[in-house]
């Protein structure tokens, strides 16, 4: 077994082995066959998509002794020369940027290129990394790279395009490289794997696949490490979940049960054994993020795996199914915004912990908010028959709670509609319709209405006779009991100023109040009789 690197020992050699660039590699097979080939080219995309692999393999077709053209003979010395193990050619130079990238280097780059090739047709200058060269570097270099010699071609790689300066980029053929879709990253590890005579189960691709997003060198690194950690058995799931630093499946599986059912001692349980098992919450939540984003996709498009949108095993999708029907279309979108607030909220916490379980809790309690997406969410747990805890999020009934008149303005509060005892879909219903949070308000039971009578201070004027009218009694002028919430009266009663009624007086006692009631009708005087003789 050699012991090069999985993504040296697989390197293409041609452009036909390249994958996932075909908008690259077409038209430049193409111009080779035309014999219209520039004398500058601009390599640009992100890390390990191919862009040095396929300098070289230009560089071999151009100088292929039976090139130009499109698909070198790899029997000829420059062949031979630039194979995936070769020694490499005299007539094609590497350099790198990063440590090359100087005005001195570029001079010195400038002096030796007008020598002609060696042995083959054509000198040609790899550079890579080129935004790493400086202005001053690129500066030096304009000159040749607008009018070379016939014999000279440049080819410069690049992560960053726009970093070279305009004068070098006006001057080259720029070809943009692109991150490799994932099903056809997962088919060539397939293959790799099936060269290297090792076994994978299912579900490990998708995952290296994922690892590597999208860049070939990196899926094949994480790949080589996989199976050279194999064992008799192959490369196993669990291995590649406790490698990888994956969340297990059966994790992921678990909590959106919980999250369906409204079920929060699992979900609790589930977060308990992140901990315990050493994982990482934040890549915890990233894992349900993108387990909550599958089945958006697959509550909205049944058939998403026929049409490649998710890449996962035939039995994850089966689960996946099952768990996308039984979540309401507002509620799996609910859940997931709210898990991709918490992973943002999560970047630099203090506490992981605290915060996973806080996203947990928010999920489970769509009651607990306002806003129109936990209200949908709510009418869909409703649609399910899902237990709905509303009353016992609001709580306020069961603990004997009342609102006093500061939470109503200084008015009564606004008549609640009933919640129906026990819970369930028609207390769910009954706490929509009332909004969320709110408490039902008791029933009050009527009062005896207090007798009114005027006070001195609002007895009409006296007549010249005195005028006979009983005096106030005790009642009517007391008040509520300190600390005490008046109680509604009956239909008629007096009411204060401010529109709270009045309240039976707490064991008789008379207290001096600032204002008194107004009576409802005023007394009439009684006529004035002649002293008696």
């Amino acid at each position: 077994m050699s012991s090069l690197a999985l993504y040296r020992r697989y390197r293409p050699e041609s452009f036909a082995e390249v994958i996932g660039q075909e908008h690259v590699t077409d038209p430049l097979q193409q111009a080779l066959r035309n014999n219209r080939v520039n004398h500058a080219y601009l390599f640009s995309g992100p890390r390990g998509c191919g862009k040095t692999t396929s300098a070289r393999i230009l560089a071999r077709c151009l100088n292929c002794e039976k090139g130009p053209t499109p698909t070198p003979c790899g029997e000829c010395e420059s062949c031979r020369d630039l194979a995936r193990n070769g020694p490499g050619s005299i007539d094609v130079i590497e350099i790198d940027a990063a440590s090359h990238g100087g005005v001195d280097d570029a001079r010195d780059l400038r002096e030796k290129a007008f020598f002609g090739p060696a042995r083959s047709r054509y000198k040609i200058y790899i550079i890579d990394e080129a935004h790493m060269v400086t202005s001053a570097g690129f500066n030096a270099l304009l000159k040749v790279v607008e009018e070379p010699p016939e014999h000279l071609k440049f080819i410069f790689a690049t992560t960053e395009p726009e970093k070279v300066i305009g004068t070098i980029r006006s001057r080259t053929h720029h070809y943009p490289f692109r991150l490799v879709p994932p099903g056809t990253l997962r088919d060539y590890l397939g293959e790799v794997c099936q060269k290297e005579a090792i076994p994978v189960e299912d579900g490990v691709l998708p995952l290296v696949v994922r690892a590597g997003a999208g860049s070939v060198r990196d899926s094949m690194s994480v790949m080589d490490q996989l199976l050279a950690g194999a064992t008799d058995a192959g490369v196993t799931y669990a291995m590649a979940t406790s490698l990888l630093g994956y969340t297990d499946g059966s994790l992921l599986d678990s909590v959106v049960e919980a999250f369906a059912t409204g079920d929060g001692a699992a979900a609790f349980e589930v977060v308990d054994r992140v901990i315990e098992g050493g994982n990482d919450p934040r890549r915890f939540v990233a894992d349900l993020l993108e387990r909550l984003r599958d089945l958006v996709i697959l509550a909205a498009v049944p058939d998403a795996a026929e049409k490649g949108l998710i890449d996962a095993p035939v039995d994850v999708i089966e689960r996946m199914q099952a768990q996308a029907g039984v979540f309401g279309a507002a509620e799996l979108s609910r859940a997931a915004d709210l898990v991709n607030e918490g992973l943002t909220e999560m970047r630099g916490a203090t506490s992981p912990r605290l915060q996973l379980e806080l996203i947990c809790a928010r999920v489970l309690l769509p009651a607990a908010y306002g806003d129109e997406r936990s209200v949908m969410a709510r009418l869909d747990r409703i649609e399910r028959g899902v237990n709905f805890s509303a009353g016992a999020a609001a709580g306020m009934p069961a603990m004997g709670y009342v609102p006093g008149p500061e939470a109503h303005g200084g008015a009564p509060a606004a008549p609640q509609a009933a919640v129906p005892p026990g819970g369930g879909p028609a207390a769910a219903r009954a706490a929509v319709r009332g909004g969320p949070g709110t408490a039902p308000a008791p029933t009050p039971a009527p009062s005896p209405a207090p007798a009114q009578a005027p006070s001195p201070a609002q007895a009409p004027a006296p007549s010249p006779a005195p005028a006979v009218a009983p005096p106030p009694t005790p009642a009517e002028h007391s008040s509520p009991a300190p600390g005490a919430w008046p109680t509604p009266t009956a239909a008629g009663s007096g009411r204060r100023p401010g529109g709270w009624p009045t309240a039976a007086p707490a064991g008789g006692g008379a207290r001096p109040q600032a204002a008194a009631p107004v009576p409802a009708h005023a007394p009439t005087p009684a006529p004035a009789s002649a002293p008696p003789p």
